[in-house]
């Protein structure tokens, strides 16, 4: 599963299950995010042990991108049986503050910053 477009990629390892977002996410609202969210579900559908969100080379990611992503780890907790991880970097600013948040929303998230 991946998608690729100018401005951004998208790929899922299943391997390692693990989803990796490069570039920049400035997508206009959650209809523009539809496949993305729906990449994640299928991702979530299988049920891996583990999913990992790498995003340590998204550059930028907007209010929407942010909304789309906080989903998505709520829908998992409310199912209680998937861990998450998202790896972060320490080098891009908005992820210093925004990516705690997950962490709010999910207690036992694992949150990595390289």
């Amino acid at each position: 599963m991946e998608i690729n477009t100018q401005d951004y990629q998208i790929c899922y390892d299943p391997a390692t299950a693990t989803v990796s977002f490069i570039g920049s996410l400035r997508l206009s609202g959650p209809a523009e995010y539809t496949p993305i969210a729906q990449l994640l579900t299928k991702v979530a559908d299988v049920e891996p042990t583990k999913i990992t969100l790498n995003l340590q080379q998204l550059e930028f990611l907007n209010s929407s991108g942010i909304n789309m992503l906080s989903k998505f780890i709520i829908d998992i907790r409310k199912t209680a049986r998937v861990e998450i991880a998202v790896q972060g970097s320490q080098s891009i600013a908005w992820q210093g503050k925004s990516l705690k948040n997950f962490q709010r929303l999910m207690p036992a998230l694992q949150l990595e910053f390289v």
